[in-house]
């Protein structure tokens, strides 16, 4: 095997990746797998889940996939995942906490009942999940190459914005602190914790704004880079987070949004 092929390889490891059926999720599934891991796909909607596997599995790729129903939203769901899993492996080499959910609406109707859902599925379930899991985590980790726990943060976790998704960005917000949290907790047991924080891409979260080439255009225009994310960008980043390449960092929260998390509209001097 070539150096770089080695460096950044994840060939042999099993992943589970929630709410991989579609989004940013899958991009990341959809790496894992043409790269050579075994990637477990869970989300509330079993069927798409098994759907998407097989379009994996039809790619002649190194990996394979799986698809089934998981639900993350209650205590109940996340224990009846955690059996699912355990049923199909002993160890589990990396886990993607990627389900996450929304809710927009202006600051005067904002509904008590967004921040109990939303927190819930996006900080909630991350933290149940991942402990959960410990067991299978703890399995798969070793000095030359610990597990790994990549959370799903967003720019919007980083900058105060709301854009009308106020328990959204506090979750996101809340996702990246629990992340640095668990990576100091982890350490000793051999697991990396890190997060993205994506800016705009395609997915069914954000299809409202992004869902036509115009829209995505339109939107890319305020990203300093131009463009919106593509799923290389995801790709790109989870072989780094999840191979040897980068088996030293952990608790970090890491931009991949154009530029813009360092994007603003201050002045000091020039007009």
């Amino acid at each position: 095997m070539a150096y770089l092929d080695e460096l950044f390889s994840v060939a042999g490891k099993t992943a589970l990746v929630t709410g991989a059926a579609t989004g940013i999720g899958r991009m990341a599934a959809a790496a894992l797998v043409k790269a050579g891991a075994s990637v477990m796909i869970a989300s509330r909607k079993g069927e798409d889940c098994i759907k998407v596997a097989n379009a994996f599995n039809g790619l002649g790729a190194p990996g394979r996939a799986e698809g089934f129903a998981g639900d993350v939203s209650s205590e109940a769901g996340i224990a009846a995942l955690v059996a699912e899993v355990k049923a199909r492996t002993g160890k589990l080499g990396i886990l993607i906490n990627n389900a996450g959910v929304s809710w927009g609406a202006p600051l005067e109707s904002f509904p008590y009942s967004a921040w109990a859902k939303v927190l819930g599925v996006n900080v909630t379930a991350v933290f149940h999940l991942t402990r959960e899991l410990l067991p299978l985590l703890e399995a798969a980790a070793s000095d030359a190459d610990p597990a790994r726990v990549i959370n799903l943060g967003s720019v919007m976790g980083t900058q105060p914005l709301a854009d009308d998704a106020y328990s959204y960005t506090a979750s996101k917000a809340a996702v990246h602190h629990l992340t640095r949290t668990l990576a100091l907790e982890f350490a000793a047991r051999r697991i990396t914790v890190n997060a993205f924080a994506p800016g705009p891409f395609q997915s069914r979260m954000t299809a409202f704004a992004t869902g036509t080439d115009e829209q995505a255009k339109h939107v890319g225009g305020h990203v300093p880079i131009g463009r919106i994310g593509a799923p290389d960008d995801i790709a790109g980043a989870t072989l780094y987070l999840c191979s040897r390449a980068g088996s030293y960092v952990t608790g970090a929260i890491l931009p991949i949004d154009g530029g813009q998390s360092v994007q603003h509209g201050l002045t000091l001097f020039k007009e």
